[in-house]
């Protein structure tokens, strides 16, 4: 089972990916982490994204599909896997099912997590990132035990300069302008699926769990 996960920044998409994944013992691939964990490795789709992202270019969709269909031949990938981060628009969706349909797979379905804009202006005003292993916290939704310091690896959190008011709006508008043709795809080939994204973590991984679930009984 091949599934992405889309949402807006601040929807808590790559969170829930994690939750998710471990819940129906699904592999989670995030592009972001394919990203580091090539460069870091040295492989040769690596050292081109690395060219790329030196310079503040995006990364060719061509070299991430190569690094998405190569993570997914690893043999520990065979229950399924959750694709966060990928595609990010229409160009790139249209480009995995062309690179999936020549290996014999295809995207089962894609999980819409939905917050309004208000409440994602909220939550992203107050997030904070650990500077080690990029976990995020909220400083009122879910704040670290230490001030300042990271739950999972003691690290120094920080907030990102593209977290204030202002810079939020104009992200988010960029956002839904790359996604809602993205998501009228998915949804004319029947593949979307809507969640409410708003509410405890818990209950909004029920209600994607379920969501997923359902039609695959």
């Amino acid at each position: 089972m091949y599934i992405v996960f889309l949402g807006a920044p601040g929807a808590g998409k790559g969170t829930q990916a994690v939750v998710v994944a471990q819940e129906l013992k699904l592999a989670h691939i995030a592009t972001g982490d394919l990203f580091r964990q090539a460069q870091a490795e040295g492989t040769e789709l690596g050292l081109q994204a690395k060219s790329y992202m030196e310079k503040g270019m995006l990364v060719p969709d061509e070299i991430t599909i190569k690094m998405v269909l190569e993570r997914l031949s690893a043999p520990d990938y065979g229950n399924g896997v959750i694709l966060d981060g990928f595609p990010r628009n229409l160009d790139q969706a249209k480009a995995l099912d062309k690179a999936f349909l020549e290996q014999g797979k295809t995207i089962n379905k894609v999980v819409y997590i939905k917050v309004d804009e208000g409440e994602l202006l909220d939550r992203l005003s107050g997030r904070w990132i650990c500077r080690n292993c990029q976990t995020p916290y909220h400083a009122t939704v879910n704040p670290p035990k230490v001030e300042g310091k990271c739950d999972r690896c003691g690290g120094e959190l920080y907030q990102r300069p593209d977290d204030t008011a202002e810079t939020v709006k104009e992200r988010l508008k960029v956002y839904f302008s790359q996604t809602a043709p993205l998501i009228d795809y998915y949804t004319r080939g029947g593949k979307l699926w809507e969640v409410d994204g708003k509410g405890e973590l818990a209950d909004v991984a029920k209600r994607i769990v379920a969501a997923i679930k359902e039609d695959n009984a």
